[in-house]
């Protein structure tokens, strides 16, 4: 596996063994945040850790994973409720095109939220935002029920359905050319890299000319993907965790690349690192996403 290049290391400090989804699992008491083109340098160490685990899974075990992939999300939200999540309160901070993209003040922005879990990201965005209506769909139907049984939920301001991206079509619940910004947060990693890209043909048909993707999900050597046991690996930078729900880990050249195939225009492709320290539990922990911008050409 090739080591990424960039000016910065961060070293991982006391991993934890945990394999559950982890964007917000730390209380971060001191974070601190870069943005850029280049990706984490791992240490000799990490590297040959990586090097050396090559036992991947079996092609009958990973096509039972394929197959039991929405049962694992399912059995995820049984067991998490909505308690796993926290609110996305930072969406607007970092992806200013949720008011920009406006050509006046009382327009109404029409958004899907591709992988909507239990609605940490809708739901401030509805509170925050009147002009707003929100289309919302998940692979998993118990997520779906937990967003229309929350107490925010208005059926006036937010149509959600079930849809896997990779095989049911948006257009059933949303009128081809439509959409103004679609958000698919943490949510392309969990899909099989042979069919990350039809998820984003789908997209592609319900966005308007000129329409933006919000795109932020796990970036390649994040303290996730070093953190996995030897026996999970699904492929390179795929792995499955304990609970059978599965994670990819994005370069940056990847992800252009499947965004480019499927027509979009990039506008934004940066990894963002930010090491996340807890001194009351003394952890540092290097976290790398890629958060990106892509645009569907007129």
């Amino acid at each position: 596996m090739a080591q990424a290049t960039g000016p910065a290391t961060l070293d991982v400090c006391n991993p934890s063994s945990s394999s559950l989804p982890t964007d917000h699992s730390v209380n971060s008491e001191s974070p601190v945040q870069i943005k850029g083109q280049t990706g984490r340098i791992l240490t000799k160490e990490e590297l040959e850790k990586l090097q050396t685990d090559q036992n991947v899974v079996s092609d009958f075990k990973q096509n039972k994973l394929e197959i039991e992939a929405q049962k694992n999300w399912d059995l995820f939200y049984k067991r998490n409720t909505t308690k796993f999540f926290k609110d996305r309160h930072w969406t607007t901070r970092e992806f200013e095109e949720l008011k920009a993209c406006r050509k006046f003040a009382a327009q109404k922005l029409v958004l899907l939220e591709a992988g909507c879990g239990v609605g940490n990201c809708i739901f401030p965005l509805l509170a925050e935002d009147a002009n707003i209506f929100v289309y919302a769909c998940d692979f998993s139907p118990r997520a779906v029920e937990f967003v229309k049984e929350n107490p925010l939920f208005c059926s006036k301001r937010c149509k959600v359905f079930q849809c896997d991206l990779t095989s049911g079509d948006l257009h059933v619940n949303i009128p081809a050319d439509s959409v103004d910004v679609v958000t698919l947060i943490f949510v392309l990693s969990a899909i099989h890299p042979d069919k990350m890209h039809l998820a984003l043909e789908n997209i592609y048909r319900v966005l308007k000319p000129g329409g933006i993707v919000l795109f932020r999900d796990y970036g390649l050597y994040d303290h996730a993907m070093l953190r996995f046991k030897s026996g999970s690996k699904l492929g390179e930078n795929f792995y499955v965790r304990q609970d059978g729900t599965r994670s990819f880990f994005f370069s940056r050249e990847l992800l252009l690349e499947l965004f480019t195939r499927a027509g979009f225009q990039s506008l934004v492709n940066d990894y963002v690192m930010r090491e996340t320290v807890n001194k009351k539990e003394g952890l540092c922990v290097p976290r790398v996403f890629l958060q990106s911008k892509f645009r569907k050409q007129d």
